[in-house]
């Protein structure tokens, strides 16, 4: 890997394509790109490696160069690998396939390294409680779902550390799901998961809204909400 030529993208952000990937070089260029400046300056020391597929033999990262069924088993979606105070991250973009995927995976390990560095936003937290407490339906992962129900005493007391998680986990989700936006036209039902309910869209549109004005859009980027209209 120390062969492979890393590119620094407008907005900072460290990248790099190894072997046979499929997805087409300047659509990978602008989704590393949408990731909105102060977001991308939050990642320094870590470069994202897109590969074929990276497998995980216990403490050690393999890639292959291309695809191979056989590898699919031991195949991980991502791997990160940590190199003194630098971070390596490997995406499986032949595992995930389609550009969604793909785009998903990547954005979801942005808006949690971000998250891990800069926190979480007090604004877009009073949002998300608010919601909470107002009983809003669904939640934006598993673990926010999970956290939510501890951090507001579901089944036994309420739990202030789980809420902190909660908040956390909501952040980082809709910063990904944000993130995606940018990049992609999205149908929230693309977004729907079999083990918890999706959030409210009225409630979803709000914190994407939040995290708009939080962290705005590159220039040559768009955030839209568009609402489908009942028949």
């Amino acid at each position: 890997m120390r062969d492979v030529r890393v590119t620094q993208a407008a907005n900072s952000i460290c990248y790099a394509v190894t072997g046979e990937v499929t997805m087409p070089s300047a659509e990978l260029e602008r989704m590393v790109e949408a990731v909105p400046v102060p977001v991308a300056r939050a990642l320094n020391r870590r470069a994202f490696y897109f590969v074929p597929l990276a497998i995980s033999e216990g403490d050690k990262t393999l890639v292959a160069e291309r695809f191979d069924a056989a590898l699919t088993q031991q195949a991980v979606c991502h791997r990160d690998i940590d190199a003194g105070d630098s971070q390596c991250v490997f995406i499986s973009t032949r595992l995930l396939d389609d550009r969604f995927s793909i785009a998903f995976e990547f954005y979801i390990h942005v808006g949690h390294a971000f998250v891990e560095r800069a926190g979480i936003s007090q604004e877009f937290a009073d949002l998300v409680w608010s919601q909470a407490e107002a009983n809003v339906r669904g939640e934006t992962s598993l673990d926010a779902s999970e956290f939510r129900k501890h951090a507001q005493g579901v089944g036994g007391p309420a739990d202030e550390k789980a809420k902190s998680e909660y908040l956390s986990a909501a952040f980082s989700d809709s910063i990904a799901i944000y993130l995606l936006s940018l990049f992609l036209d999205v149908d929230y039902a693309e977004l729907r998961e079999r083990e918890y309910p999706l959030l409210a869209p009225s409630a979803l549109a709000a914190r994407l809204n939040k995290i708009a004005e939080i962290l705005p859009p590159n220039p040559g980027f768009q955030f839209n909400i568009f609402y489908r209209r009942r028949a």
